[in-house]
């Protein structure tokens, strides 16, 4: 009988997609939920991106591009880089590709050998151990932990290193902790990995939406060894566009190009010419002012979580994400968010879907509803506490 490759059926499903399956199917049959699962904030799509869609559609091409990307765009995301971060970045190191997952995809291909070892942080973004273990690499986890505010460090990756590791993959602003890594940090990272003729890959994806802390990128801190992962999903907000990039280090883009024509072929056309206008200064700004709604946001909800009893004694500094540990007497992450969403229609995601020592006992808050349904769902929530006799705050 043929079965699934073992690689494949190792992948777990993401937890957050059965609660908002569970949520949709909440609302298709008439009851109001209120997403705080799924990291897509609620902003329209702004009118100057559309205007060049239309623009794209009627006058441009749509066939294929080339495999890294189109020029003019790669030239705005160097143009980009050297604008916001003050740092040069060689057009021809940066693939664009499909989505953000479609560059960890190609830099772990391009870097990983089977059985070369992967330090993956815990609690982390499931895809960075999903993609690894898929392209033949051994995942190895460091564990962080809320006391220290959930950031890795230099020494906690250079103690959890083995003999057969390859690659340190960390993520700044972090998902889903929020926790923010400065030059310092990332310098220090890089060291480790340089020191032992190994790679780091940073992921960036959140990169811009930091509220308490500096916007920096990796890239300030060196390039030789240092992959970079970036996305329009989040600070773009251009979600459904299914557009990223890599910058990949000196002499790296011919392989990662080759397999980027085999994996891919090429990005989507439409969404590259949106991209590039987003990259503008007129457009960034709508980003800018986006951002600090979310800042608004986050206050809101770490005010009230505190309120009725949830420990956070590091907020997050980026991202749009409350990570937490459940408040005693709540049972285990997975049963609570069920539960909750079926009592009060608020959507959480459990940490199950994250890693880490702490997994069964921590949830992740998503606040990128409105002020007002904020709010409601902070209502709900304490109402459900007192109803399951547990004391608020």
């Amino acid at each position: 009988m043929l079965v699934p490759a073992a690689r494949a059926a190792a992948v777990a499903p993401f937890q957050v997609m059965r609660i908002l399956e569970r949520a949709k199917a909440m609302e298709a049959a008439g009851q109001t939920v209120i997403h705080m699962e799924v990291g897509e904030p609620r902003f329209p799509m702004p009118e100057p991106l559309l205007a060049v869609a239309r623009r794209a559609l009627d006058s441009e091409s749509m066939g294929y591009t080339p495999s890294a990307g189109l020029p003019a765009l790669r030239h705005a995301i160097a143009a980009h880089y050297a604008d916001r971060y003050s740092v040069e970045v060689d057009p021809g190191r940066i693939i664009v590709t499909p989505g953000g997952s479609g560059a960890l995809q190609l830099a772990l291909a391009a870097i990983l050998q089977p059985g070369d070892g992967v330090l993956v942080t815990e609690p982390g973004y499931p895809c960075h151990r999903h993609i690894a273990a898929v392209v033949g690499g051994v995942v190895q986890g460091v564990a962080l932990r809320a006391e220290t505010g959930w950031r890795p460090t230099a020494e906690v990756a250079a103690r959890q290193w083995q003999p057969g590791t390859r690659v340190l993959m960390v993520t700044t602003p972090g998902n889903p902790t929020g926790a923010v890594l400065d030059a310092a940090d990332l310098s220090a990272l890089l060291a480790v990995a340089r020191n032992r003729q190994a790679a780091l890959i940073v992921d960036e994806t959140y990169q811009g939406l930091v509220y308490d802390a500096a916007d920096t990128t990796a890239l300030q801190g060196g390039d030789d060894g240092l992959f970079v992962v970036n996305s329009f999903s989040k600070y773009f907000g251009l979600t459904g566009w299914r557009l990223g990039w890599l910058v990949v280090p000196p002499g790296w883009a011919p392989v990662v190009e080759r397999l980027a024509q085999n994996l891919f072929l090429a990005p989507p056309t439409l969404a590259q010419h949106v991209a590039a206008a987003a990259l503008t200064r007129e457009v960034m700004a709508l980003f800018d002012a986006r951002r600090l709604v979310l800042r608004q946001r986050r206050d809101l909800l770490l005010a009230g979580l505190r309120r009725i009893g949830f420990a956070l004694p590091h907020p997050p500094q980026g991202a749009f994400y409350v990570f937490t540990e459940l408040p005693p007497g709540l049972g285990d992450a997975v049963t609570f968010a069920a539960t909750l969403l079926a009592a009060t229609g608020v959507a959480v995601t459990p940490g199950v879907d994250f890693g880490g020592p702490q997994a069964a006992r921590t949830v992740r808050f998503a606040y990128v509803e409105e002020a007002a349904q904020i709010e409601v769902a902070l209502a709900r929530l304490e109402t459900y506490l007192l109803d399951n006799q547990r004391p608020v705050g």
